[in-house]
C-alpha cells in the first residue's frame, strides 16, 4: 500500500467526526491502515468503534470502510508471483454514471522494472 500520510491522515480524522456525528452514540473509534507491505491473508486495515448499541457501532464500522475506501488517499498494487512478475493498481471505489463500481489497472512495463 502507498498514500499521501498528511492528507490520509487528515481524511481519516475527518472521517471519524462524520461518524460521530452520524452515530451520536458512539463513544470510541479508533482507525488503522497498513502502509508499505502487507502479506496475503493479513489484515491491512483496523476499524473500531464502541457504543451501547451494538447495531449503532457495527453501522459506523461499516460507514467508515465505505467511506475509506471512496476518500482516503491509500493505493493498493497487488504484486503476483507468476514468474511474469506482473502487478496491477486496484483503484478504490470510484463511481460512474452514478454506480459504484471497482476498477483494475495494469500496471505499464515501467512501473514493473526493478530499480
Amino acid at each position: 500500500y502507498e498514500g499521501y500520510v498528511p492528507m490520509a491522515e487528515k481524511e481519516l480524522r475527518k472521517l471519524c467526526k462524520e461518524a460521530n456525528e452520524k452515530y451520536p452514540s458512539i463513544e470510541k473509534i479508533a482507525t488503522v491502515h497498513i502502509l508499505g507491505d502487507c502479506p496475503v491473508e493479513a489484515a491491512s486495515v483496523i476499524l473500531c468503534a464502541s457504543s451501547p448499541h451494538r447495531r449503532d457501532a457495527m453501522h459506523c464500522v461499516e460507514f467508515l470502510i465505505d467511506e475509506l475506501k471512496a476518500k482516503v488517499p491509500i493505493w493498493k498494487r497487488e504484486v503476483y508471483q507468476d514468474g511474469e512478475g506482473e502487478s496491477v493498481w486496484k483503484e478504490n471505489v470510484e463511481w460512474f454514471e452514478g454506480k459504484q463500481r471497482r476498477v483494475m489497472v495494469k500496471a505499464s512495463d515501467d512501473e514493473n522494472a526493478q530499480p
